[in-house]
């Protein structure tokens, strides 16, 4: 059994460590917030622009824009895939990582000629461990998402997606179900889905009519990357609100662990401590009753 020392300075590593959970807790708490906050400011602009997406389909009957090509004529063995996957920059969020990691193997596997990109410090560490080549890291933008940054990220995959080097684009990200369930999802960036831009409209319904001076078809080429761009920035902001909510549970679970150790160890350390005083009380005793034997 341990002496009281030896509990003592037990008991001090882990209200030290407590601290440590306990202030990694609110700093993920008040990241959480700032993260919501964003979605919610930055949501109207992007759902508008996917209704403004849905009236220019309507008047656009055979839509043969590039983003909408569904590249039917190439095997799906033989298309070139681009996936962007969001990762963390730090560990201690319980299964975030981990998560991310196994459904990008999966995908990875169904394929040959894929293509990696990594947004997060640990993604571009694991998939280097793993020998996966990572075709370009975007840094500094899992801890700070903005719409420059998701802008960056956009053009790359455009541009690639423009010269054919890239048949289909998704994004691998977490969502945040709710406070307490985080889900990691696949989403199809490119190409496009008309159907999921458009719905049946009543025959009694007006649909207005547009007037412009170039063709719709130009005019969806412009708006199409505004609107991966708000997918991605989208998806930027949910990774990291689930980043830190699941951090937040590790947190929390680690302070827990650490509150029950610390009763558990307070007992023992009693237990010890009651121990050494009964020894000492019966170590005077059988001193006294030495003493008063001899003194006969």
């Amino acid at each position: 059994m341990a002496n009281q020392q030896e509990i003592q300075k037990r008991m001090k590593s882990i209200q030290d460590t407590m601290k440590i959970t306990s202030a990694m807790y609110m700093i993920s708490s008040a990241k959480l917030r700032s993260a919501k906050q964003k979605l919610e400011n930055t949501e109207p602009y992007f759902y508008s622009l996917q209704s403004a997406m849905a009236r220019l389909l309507r008047h656009i009957p055979e839509n043969n824009s590039r983003y909408f090509d569904q590249h039917e004529n190439i095997p799906d063995n033989e298309k070139k895939r681009g996936y962007i996957v969001i990762t963390a920059d730090k560990g201690l969020a319980g299964a975030y990582n981990h998560n991310v990691f196994k459904l990008a193997h999966e995908l990875f596997e169904q394929g040959e000629n894929n293509k990696l990109f990594v947004v997060g410090e640990l993604g571009r560490q694991y998939f280097a461990k793993e020998g996966l080549a990572v075709d370009e890291e975007f840094k500094y933008t899992v801890q700070n998402p903005s719409l420059h940054r998701a802008r960056v990220i956009t053009e790359r995959v455009m541009e690639l997606y423009d010269e054919g080097e890239l048949d289909e684009v998704y994004i691998i990200y977490t969502k945040m179900e709710n406070s307490v369930t985080m889900e990691t999802e696949k989403m199809r960036l490119l190409p496009l889905v008309r159907e999921d831009f458009t719905s049946p409209i009543p025959v009694d319904i007006y649909q207005e009519e547009i007037k412009t001076n170039t063709s719709l078809s130009q005019i969806l080429d412009h708006v199409v990357p505004n609107c991966v761009n708000g997918i991605i920035y989208g998806a930027l902001v949910e990774s990291f609100a689930s980043e830190h909510n699941s951090r937040m549970m590790a947190m929390q679970a680690a302070t827990d662990s650490a509150k029950d150790m610390l009763a558990k160890l307070s007992i023992e350390y009693n237990r010890v401590r009651q121990g050494a005083i009964t020894q000492q009380i019966t170590e005077v005793i059988g001193g006294a009753k030495a003493q008063k034997k001899k003194k006969r």
